[in-house]
């Protein structure tokens, strides 16, 4: 029996684990915070507390914008805004992102196990793949696909769906982290089972315990032991 045989999820077997990339994967709030508040800066606002901005980062520049300016998509300067706060991301991206604490091991474990793993997020392609080289993640990852890579993203099913095609495993044998509700959903839809990451950037209003995710965790470690899987005792 090989290694990754042994990986089961609610008693299945589970030979891919695909994470979302902010929030889940990777801490890139302090960089996103940076770059919002740079942008409003430039354009005469007040700076905002990272705690404040924290909850917002997975939802992407349209909602930090949102967020950091209390105006919407329809207002005249909001996608100069928007281009501008990406402008200054991608020129700050590996500024102080890391992976979450107990991250890096959880992969390592996984590789250990012959269990592949993957990235698929919401995040363009043209911030996602320097950001996940510069972490030294390219050569390591199964699959990495974007939110420009297929037609759709998520909640739509199709990238997660995809990403099973490139790392050459069923859906049902796939298990998707994620710290959003469109992720819970992705994955469902793709027949994935699915992991609620409370360690997440969740908001007030966010009830995770709510998406329909099969089970949540609460720190990366935790992914370990719903694969019945442990970090080796150092």
């Amino acid at each position: 029996m090989t290694a990754s045989s042994q990986a089961r999820f609610h008693g299945q077997p589970v030979r891919l684990v695909l994470f979302d990339l902010d929030g889940t994967l990777a801490d890139t709030a302090p960089d996103l915070a940076y770059a919002l508040n740079q942008t409003l800066l430039r354009h005469g606002r007040p700076s905002l507390p990272f705690e404040r901005i924290r909850p917002h980062v997975s939802h992407g520049g349209a909602a930090l914008v949102r967020f950091g300016f209390g105006i919407t998509p329809d207002h005249p300067d909001f996608e100069r805004y928007r281009q501008d706060l990406l402008a200054t991301y991608q020129a700050n991206l590996t500024r102080e992102t890391t992976l979450f604490p107990g991250m890096d091991p959880v992969l390592e474990e996984l590789q250990q196990a012959s269990i592949a793993w993957g990235i698929v997020t919401n995040k363009p392609s043209w911030l996602t793949d320097p950001l996940v080289s510069a972490m030294g993640l390219s050569r390591r990852a199964a699959c990495v696909v974007s939110g420009d890579t297929t037609a759709h993203s998520k909640p739509h099913p199709e990238p997660i769906l995809y990403a099973c095609r490139m790392a050459q495993t069923e859906p049902a044998a796939c298990l998707y982290v994620g710290d959003a509700e469109r992720d819970i959903v992705a994955g469902r839809h793709a027949g994935t089972h699915t992991l609620a990451a409370l360690f997440g950037y969740l908001g007030d209003e966010d009830r995770p315990r709510e998406w329909g995710a099969d089970d949540t965790v609460s720190r990366p470690g935790e992914i370990l032991d719903k694969l019945g899987l442990t970090l080796p005792v150092e």
